[in-house]
């Protein structure tokens, strides 16, 4: 049995993925409160929960594998597209939840987006704690498990503070799109190219992404408002014209004179 209880090495390799675990969690508790957002309240804490659940298997999934997938190219740019898609995808307008079906349907959808995000995100992480774990998986697992109440607890913070101040819903769609530009130009097809050739891209495809994001996100969202306007529209002009063809036509009747009519004087 090992104590740990004089061994300062490990201690300091706890603290060290502790700091890592608070400033790494922070874009995946992002991420779970962007996808949760336009949930029911009573279905939030689901979506919190089972999200933060499947992102942390992943990631247990991912730290067995993370090293070698990091070396595949061409593999981070495609995470990097896919989480500027989904960085759009959270910005476009809440949708009504019509019935329990749509209800479930939006759960499953938030869960879905929480795990696709966390996977494309969670590999640098994952990278970044085995690292400081120096092949001890004790420490690993208790990295994993530290990140399971900071994503979850951060998760819902976020979600109270956007209700307050949409503008966090913004500020956290320009994240992942700047993470989206971070991911892009690590990845091992163009990295040594970009190092050599081109070190500004390491800051200018970052900011591209997130500008990108945000001016994907706006203009869809516009479109959408403009067609449901017209679409409210055109129900007014609808309704004020039924009234109008329930109406009865205005039928003049004419009595045709038969020839036995006697003409009165």
């Amino acid at each position: 049995m090992i104590d740990f209880t004089f061994d300062t090495s490990f201690w300091i390799a706890l603290l060290q993925i502790i700091g890592i675990d608070i400033v790494l969690s922070g874009d995946n508790a992002v991420v779970i409160a962007l996808a949760c957002r336009a949930l029911p309240q009573q279905q939030q804490k689901k979506a919190i929960f089972f999200g933060s659940m499947a992102a942390i298997v992943m990631r247990i999934i991912l730290a067995l594998v993370a090293v070698e997938l990091l070396k595949t190219p061409y593999l981070k740019l495609a995470g990097g597209a896919l989480l500027l898609w989904i960085g759009i995808q959270l910005l476009l307008p809440e949708k009504e939840q019509g019935s329990n079906h749509a209800v479930h349907s939006g759960l499953a959808a938030a869960i879905k987006t929480i795990l696709i995000a966390d996977v494309v995100m969670s590999l640098d992480n994952v990278i970044a704690v085995a690292a400081a774990a120096k092949g001890s998986v004790l420490l690993l697992a208790l990295g994993l498990l530290i990140s399971i109440p900071l994503i979850v607890f951060g998760s819902a913070l976020l979600l109270k503070v956007m209700d307050r101040l949409p503008m966090i819903i913004t500020l956290g769609g320009a994240l992942l799109g700047y993470i989206a530009g971070e991911t892009a130009v690590h990845d091992p097809a163009v990295k040594n190219w970009v190092d050599s050739h081109a070190a500004f891209l390491h800051l200018t495809v970052p900011i591209g992404g997130a500008l990108l994001v945000l001016g994907a996100g706006k203009w869809l969202t516009r479109r959408a408002q403009m067609q449901r306007e017209k679409h409210m529209t055109d129900l007014a002009v609808l309704a004020r014209a039924e009234p109008e063809q329930m109406d009865p036509p205005n039928i003049q009747t004419t009595r045709v004179v038969q020839p036995n009519d006697q003409l009165i004087i």
